[in-house]
């Protein structure tokens, strides 16, 4: 019943144009004509726009995916072998992404990856 209701919406539309039509003295012929051209009309028109839309719905990333590219506060120094941050008001095990930078404990970091339990961080 939900995924019919836009087709009964232009099949309003539809009614109501024959209304007009019977308003203005035409016989049932010119408002069943009237009522089918208008209805098939808007369907032909309106459904591919919709059907489109439907298609480009927002990117709604969660659980780790939704970490990637967060800053996080480093707890104790952070290096290619590991460390500790606090991430998302959580405590979180991480390493650097590069093998040569190191990460002091306050620094500001920005999560890349997660790796199981471990955050890769830049």
């Amino acid at each position: 019943m939900v995924t019919a209701m836009p087709e009964f919406g232009m099949f309003a539309v539809g009614s109501v144009a024959a209304a007009v039509v019977a308003g203005l003295g035409g016989g049932i012929t010119a408002q069943v004509l009237v009522f089918v051209i208008v209805s098939v009309a808007l369907i032909a028109v309106v459904r591919p726009i919709a059907n489109r839309n439907a298609k480009q719905r927002p990117e709604l990333r969660s659980g780790v995916d939704a970490l990637r590219g967060r800053q996080a506060v480093v707890l104790e120094r952070v290096d290619e072998s590991g460390g500790r941050i606090k991430l998302n008001g959580e405590t979180w095990s991480a390493r650097a992404l590069d093998s040569g930078r190191i990460f002091e404990p306050g620094d500001k970091v920005d999560v890349a990856e997660i790796e199981g339990a471990t955050a890769v961080v830049i």
